[in-house]
């Protein structure tokens, strides 16, 4: 699979058109996209998701864990366990490290772009969403929240390569 057949999977995926794809930095065992990396400017304004959850058995199964409570007992973990609470501080300020390097030294964003972590979070001990943190972890960023995520996960992929369904309607 190349980029140009990347980039139509992801719209599949994502069931809309995407804008500011940059690359994808994470797939499953059958080659296609798990987590993309988006560029920080999206129709000429800021966008601070860095990773995006892409695969449709993944985004159900994080579904699920943000149904089960999952997200407020993360948030008291951050509340009363220091060492995680200072894990996460340190994936947020990767992410804005990581963004960063997108971005032109001058450009009129990057003033906010540098003060949110991961999906445009102000507060390090709030969880917006656990699909973003996910992606963060996948990409490669020390969150623990996403691994957090990523270990209660029984079943990480797909049996029946779902995502060939997008790649035939290219």
């Amino acid at each position: 699979m190349g980029n140009s057949s990347d980039e139509k999977i992801v719209e599949w995926q994502l069931g809309r058109k995407i804008t500011n794809m940059n690359r994808v930095v994470y797939r499953c065992p059958y080659g296609y996209p798990v987590v993309i990396e988006s560029l920080p400017i999206k129709d000429g304004k800021p966008f601070p998701t860095l990773y995006w959850l892409t695969c449709p058995h993944l985004k159900r199964e994080v579904s699920k864990l943000e149904s089960a409570g999952l997200i407020k007992k993360l948030e008291d973990r951050i509340a009363s366990d220091v060492a995680f609470r200072e894990k996460m501080r340190k994936a947020h300020l990767e992410v804005i490290e990581r963004r960063k390097r997108l971005l032109t030294e001058e450009h009129s964003f990057r003033e906010v772009l540098e003060k949110v972590g991961t999906g445009g979070i102000r507060d390090f001990s709030k969880v917006k969403c656990l699909h973003l943190h996910l992606a963060d972890y996948l990409a490669g960023v020390g969150n623990p929240v996403g691994e957090t995520v990523w270990n209660l996960i029984e079943k990480k992929f797909c049996d029946d390569v779902f995502c060939k369904i997008g790649e035939a309607r290219e």
